[in-house]
């Protein structure tokens, strides 16, 4: 199959790439802004599995209006697109009244914008399927009637954005046999939660997260579509 995974360079998004590269000779383009953490991805998988392709692209989502140049970029690599996994995000946490435009127009176009603008240009090469999967991955903080944190105003309403765009895009592209279901994930162990919540320590690991992404990605369009699930230990 042929795989796009963004955010790829740490966390959940690295991880998911090599839980790919391990299940068969998958063609994955891997993109991130690091370009020197998606090269020593890519001979981590080489050393993991070598029928697997590994094509990093080194990107800045929050360039909306280069995402065009993305979509040729991956076109050079690939005639079409079988996954779409919209994975990459950020997180601030920080008082509401403290946020600064800028702050909140960064967490909207990575978790917002740029997922709306990859999946426009990225269509045609998933029409070209029977059948193609994106899945978005929000999280809990951005799932209805779930308990919400303190500090997380931005990147909780942005993440129940993506998941409100799933629910309309799956409607709108179903006639195109494209697919899309969002993961509302719960709290993953991550450089980003980290960083977010230094004291804090998930009850899940980027591993066995990007697993269940994985299985998911592959399987889930055969059950669901539009489908908002929250992926947790907790009850919402």
């Amino acid at each position: 199959m042929n795989i796009v995974i963004t955010g790829a360079s740490s966390g959940i998004g690295r991880e998911t790439v090599k839980a790919f590269c391990k299940d068969g000779n998958h063609t994955i383009i891997a993109i991130a802004r690091n370009s020197e953490k998606l090269k020593s991805l890519q001979e981590e998988c080489a050393s993991i599995n070598s029928a697997a392709k590994i094509i990093p692209i080194s990107f800045d989502l929050s360039l909306i209006e280069q995402i065009s140049e993305l979509q040729k970029k991956i076109s050079e690599k690939i005639n079409f697109i079988d996954i779409l996994i919209n994975n990459a995000g950020i997180l601030i946490n920080k008082p509401f009244e403290e946020f600064s435009f800028q702050e909140v127009k960064n967490s909207y176009t990575i978790n917002v914008y740029a997922p709306i603008f990859l999946i426009q240009a990225l269509l045609p090469m998933m029409e070209k399927n029977k059948s193609s999967h994106i899945v978005n991955i929000s999280s809990m903080g951005g799932f209805q009637g779930s308990a919400k944190f303190k500090g997380l105003s931005a990147y909780s309403s942005s993440k129940a954005a993506i998941a409100n765009l799933t629910e309309c895009l799956a409607e709108e592209l179903i006639s195109k046999n494209v697919f899309l279901n969002c993961l509302a994930l719960g709290a993953v162990q991550t450089e980003m939660l980290s960083k977010a919540f230094p004291e804090y320590t998930a009850p899940v690991n980027a591993v066995q997260m990007a697993d269940y992404i994985k299985d998911f990605a592959l399987n889930g369009s055969r059950f669901f579509n539009g489908k908002i699930i929250p992926v947790s230990l907790s009850t919402p």
